[in-house]
Formats: structure tokens, C-alpha cells, sequence
């Protein structure tokens, strides 16, 4: 099993940027793929971004492509969601989560799931 943990999220501004950290503890050595996902209430988990753990290939959802930057630390197992000009229309709880397997933009096919951070993005 592998457990995940997000940290970073809070209350902004506008313009602003933050930065999520999701670090992974137990059988790392299962991930292949890390991913960022997004819910807002009433609505479908939202894919953000996803980086394969070797390699590094990148894809982003076209509603943050060009703000947000995913990244990945191989050594320390952790995941990073770097968010520049927010909008407050990226307001949501952000989930981190892994999978042992290929790109997949499906939230449902992910295996592990962090508890989620709150962004707020006030205008």
C-alpha cells in the first residue's frame, strides 16, 4: 500500500501563486505515475496535471496550462503542484494521487489518494 499526504494549500489572492507538496510513504516503489486532481462541491473530480516517476512526461488540463507546473522528486517520493496566477476559478480541494501504471487523465483508475488541501482564490 502506499499512503499519500498533501500539504500547501490556503487562502490567496488573485494573481497569486502556492505551492502543494504530496509526499508518499509505504511501497513507493509502485508508483509510476503521480497525479494532481481538483473537486469543487457538486461537481466530478477534475484532472489537473500528471508526471510519469521516470522520465518526468508531463500533461496538464488546458484550463491550467502555462500557470501550473507539476514536478516529482524521485528520491524523496514527493510530488509538487507549483500554481502561478491563480484564477478564482481554480477554488477547490486538490487531491495527489499515484498509480503503478501509464497516463491516464481518469480519476477512477488511480489506486492511491491523498485526504486533499483546500485552495482558495479570492478575487
Amino acid at each position: 500500500q502506499v499512503q499519500l499526504v498533501e500539504s500547501g494549500g490556503g487562502l490567496v489572492q488573485a494573481g497569486d501563486s502556492l505551492r502543494l507538496s504530496c509526499a508518499a510513504s509505504g511501497r513507493t516503489s509502485s508508483i509510476a505515475r503521480w497525479a494532481w486532481f481538483r473537486q469543487t462541491p457538486g461537481l466530478e473530480r477534475e484532472f489537473v496535471a500528471t508526471i510519469s516517476r521516470f522520465g518526468g512526461t508531463t500533461s496538464y488540463a488546458d484550463s491550467v496550462k502555462g500557470r501550473f507546473t507539476i514536478s516529482r522528486n524521485i528520491v524523496d517520493n514527493t510530488s509538487f503542484l507549483q500554481m502561478n496566477t491563480l484564477k478564482p476559478e481554480d477554488t477547490a480541494v486538490y487531491y495527489c494521487a499515484a498509480r503503478p501504471g501509464g497516463f491516464n487523465p481518469v480519476s477512477t483508475t488511480y489506486n492511491y489518494w491523498g485526504p486533499g488541501t483546500r485552495v482558495t482564490v479570492s478575487s
